[in-house]
């Protein structure tokens, strides 16, 4: 699987979707969003480097992934 960092928004959101089915992105507290991402296989960003600008990005990305 391709390496992923905090930049790539839109395929953490697509993982995300695809690994957590059944949670609706709304309803997750940042603090596990930042532990799910930086779970994810594939994941070589620093878990340090991100932020709520970023995990909104990612909630939104997921929430969209979601809806399709």
């Amino acid at each position: 699987m391709d390496e992923i960092t905090w930049t790539d928004v839109e395929e953490i959101g697509f993982r995300l979707a695809e690994s957590r089915p059944d949670i609706d992105p709304l309803t997750v507290r940042f603090t596990d969003l930042h532990r799910w991402v930086t779970e994810l296989e594939g994941f070589t960003g620093d878990p340090k480097k991100s932020g709520e600008k970023i995990l909104e990005a990612i909630q939104m990305a997921w929430l969209d992934e979601k809806d399709d």
